[in-house]
């Protein structure tokens, strides 16, 4: 009887709708969404009012309770949101109905592709300045655990743990032991993934260098073969070294392995002077400080140079001054020369041909030269008269004579008028 009533008593609260609860996607994976929707089978005898709709996960109620859309959208899932999952259903008169449980486990997909790169870029950063590594993944869901190492030994360095997919450690402020390779692993539950060793390399900027000057003895003389060192004791490899003389440019080189470099000078006597050396290896430039070097002219040689630089002041002074007296005395001569035919004169007489006398042995030829004043052109002629005398035979034969020869004199000289048009533009200088 007792049963009986308590079961009457029960009877509307208790009356169940049959309702089904889907999750779309079936099997979620890690930072996707989920819609949940209850879905009413079969439709209760009487509705009371409005339905009234709730979901659970674990005993727990999502957000934000009860309310009448029979959805619910989850924005972002994860690993710990798998679980076991129901929906509810109510009418005004409280009458509730629930549906099975389903279970909804979320996915997570394994990290992939870890990297890791160097900010600046190209791993080359200078002393004292800031290094950050940044640890990424391609793919990967869920917590990530990243981890920084040093060296070959693998040195841990740092250990972060976040729901992203790229991590950084950050160096304040590097130094020399620094310089390294570097890798990082991510792992999110199934192992770790690791990236391929990044070097870095700590660049130094150059110390101000020191310049030696190294010679056969002291004092240095004219002749010597010097060295010019020149050393910077920090930097970064290569530097380049440049050597100087007064501010100039004397030449250049290049250290690849030790920390400085050489450059060799003769000596002269203009070499004297002070002498400095630069080193630059990118990272901006030093000099050294000025050495003077003080070049020895021997007494003979300075004698040489004395005796030359008076002589070339000399000739710098006289030589125009005596060329310019030369073209006047040549220009007073020509202006006294008779005027004629300037392409032939008369030659002058020939003289008489010469007899023959007897003589036990024969004479030696005789012959005589005379200006024929006949200029034609740039030629000069001259009259040549040669006489021979020989013993006579038994029967004298008949006289000969010598024919006059006229000769061209192969020597070319300048016309009377260049001469003259030189001398004037001398003399107006």
């Amino acid at each position: 009887m007792l049963l009986g009533l308590m079961l009457l008593m029960c009877a509307p609260p208790c009356e169940l709708t049959a309702l089904l609860l889907t999750a779309t996607p079936s099997r979620p994976v890690e930072g996707g969404s989920v819609t949940l929707t209850c879905n009413v089978l079969v439709p209760s005898r009487r509705l009371d009012g409005p339905l009234q709709f709730c979901f659970f996960r674990d005993s727990r109620v999502l957000w934000p309770g009860w309310s009448s859309s029979p959805e619910l959208q989850l924005p972002k899932v994860w690993r710990e949101d798998s679980g076991s999952y129901w929906c509810e259903e109510k009418t005004m008169a409280a009458r509730v109905a629930r549906s099975p449980r389903v279970q909804i486990q979320v996915q997570r997909v394994p990290v992939c592709n870890v990297s890791l790169e160097t900010q600046p870029p190209g791993g080359q950063v200078q002393k004292g300045e800031r290094l950050a590594l940044v640890c990424m993944v391609a793919r990967g869901t869920g917590d990530i655990t990243f981890l920084w190492y040093k060296g070959a030994l693998g040195l841990n360095l740092e250990t972060k743990t976040q729901r992203s997919l790229a991590a950084k450690y950050e160096i304040p402020a590097v130094g020399d032991s620094d310089t390294d390779k570097y890798y990082c692993a991510a792992d999110n539950g199934y192992g770790p993934s690791l990236s391929e060793l990044v070097s870095v390399t700590v660049r130094i900027p150059v110390s101000r260098p020191v310049l030696t000057i190294r010679g056969p003895g002291a004092p240095a003389e004219v002749g010597d073969v010097v060295e010019l060192r020149c050393e910077a004791q920090r930097g970064s490899l290569p530097i380049l070294y440049r050597f100087y003389h007064k501010n100039v440019t004397l030449g250049r080189s290049s250290a690849h392995a030790g920390r400085g470099a050489s450059f060799n000078l003769s000596l002269t006597a203009e070499h004297s002077g002070n002498y400095s050396c630069e080193a630059d290896n990118g990272l901006g430039a030093r000099r050294s400080e000025a050495v003077p070097l003080n070049v020895t002219v021997p007494t003979e040689d300075r004698k040489e140079l004395l005796a030359s630089g008076i002589l070339k002041g000399m000739l710098g002074v006289l030589g125009p001054v005596i060329l310019a007296l030369f073209c006047c005395g040549l220009r007073k001569r020509l202006g006294r020369r008779p005027s004629g035919n300037p392409h032939r004169s008369p030659p002058s007489p020939v003289p008489p041909a010469s007899g023959y006398v007897n003589s036990p042995a024969p004479l030696q030829g005789q012959s005589m030269y005379e200006n024929a004043n006949v200029v034609l052109g740039d030629e000069v002629y001259s009259l040549v008269y040669h006489t021979q005398q020989e013993r006579p035979p038994a029967v004298p034969p008949p006289r000969t004579r010598v024919k006059d020869q006229v000769s061209q004199n192969p020597h070319r000289t300048f016309p009377p008028a260049r001469l003259s048009f030189f001398c004037r533009r001398l003399l107006k200088l």
